[in-house]
């Protein structure tokens, strides 16, 4: 597995370098003009060699390789460059916003997971029963709801039409310190919606494995040798149905990623979601770069662990031919 994990981590750099090349040569084609972002107002009276002086100062200048090889060779030594829309260094704009959004996703694809194995598992037990098609019937719906609708629906039923809880942001109003209470209750919402945005996939996939685990021999065996119907289902039955769930892990990475920039923005969240707007819309080029690579990479981890997973719980995998 270490030699797999080694081969993986080879074959991201070219990835990761071709991922930026691509990102610098969208934002180049983007109709905005970072230096006159940056520059705001005065941007409209100033000439055009003082915009050209602004646009060498913020190594703005040249073609979109040259600024990429730039950031490249400076990103290599450390320095992600000077963030033109937020005006900070990239770093810090990252190190500011990643762990929030970190924290999100971590709590929400940790509930996805769980929660959508045990209805999976429910709902395998009695194929065709109303509970089964109570979970089918929900998850398909869920399947088909965006992230942010169903943001904008659990704002208006628990912030607005309970009260129970908080519509967005990070702490109450007038609040600076933020408690674990505070974290909490809103933190609550945006996890749930996260959550149940990734949830479907897991519970069809668990539900679907488990079932046809209960038809193969080794189980009907178990069965055959008195063995109690608990420890048939999750003993035997789950652990042969959840491989096909492993190989979900990986491929869920992305959505998760998209589902949490939505989620970040409705809710108002302090993560990355919104710097990466203003990275896209601003034209900033060194963030815009920056956060791109950390999606790519976390989706090649994502699709990493998924692959060690597999190999864990089933030894008849081997790593070397992956």
């Amino acid at each position: 597995m270490a030699r797999l994990a080694a081969r993986r981590a080879l074959a991201a750099v070219p990835v990761l370098v071709a991922v930026t090349l691509g990102a610098f040569a969208l934002a180049a084609a983007s109709p905005f003009d970072p230096v006159r972002q940056y520059a705001g107002s005065a941007g409209l009276r100033a000439s055009q060699d003082t915009l050209d002086q602004l646009r060498e100062n913020l190594a703005l200048d040249g073609p979109f390789t040259e600024q990429w090889w730039r950031w490249l060779t400076s990103a290599l030594g450390g320095d992600l460059g000077w963030s033109v829309s937020l005006r900070q260094p990239v770093a810090q704009v990252i190190g500011e916003r990643m762990g929030w959004s970190v924290l999100l996703c971590a709590i929400a694809f940790v509930l996805a997971v769980v929660l959508g194995t045990l209805l999976g598992v429910v709902a395998a037990r009695r194929q065709g029963g109303w509970l089964d098609r109570c979970v089918t019937g929900a998850a398909y719906v869920l399947q088909a709801a965006p992230p942010f609708w169903l943001g904008l629906l659990a704002v208006w039923f628990f912030a607005l039409h309970l009260g129970v809880l908080p519509a967005g942001g990070l702490t109450e109003f007038g609040e600076e310190t933020v408690t674990a209470g505070s974290l909490a209750r809103h933190l609550a919402l945006p996890v749930g919606v996260l959550a149940v945005s990734q949830l479907p996939w897991f519970a069809l996939y668990t539900r679907q494995g488990v079932a046809d685990a209960l038809r193969e021999d080794p189980v009907r065996g178990a069965r055959a040798r008195g063995l109690r119907e608990r420890t048939v289902l999750f003993g035997h039955a789950l652990r042969s149905g959840l491989l096909p769930v492993l190989t979900l892990v990986g491929t869920r990475v992305p959505e998760l990623i998209t589902g949490a920039l939505l989620v970040e923005t409705v809710f108002s969240w302090p993560g990355i979601a919104s710097a990466t707007v203003r990275a896209a819309t601003d034209s900033d080029f060194p963030l815009l770069a920056a956060v791109t690579v950390l999606a790519t990479l976390a989706v090649l981890v994502g699709n990493l662990l998924a692959d060690l997973l597999y190999v864990l719980a089933d030894p008849r995998v081997d790593p070397e031919e992956m």
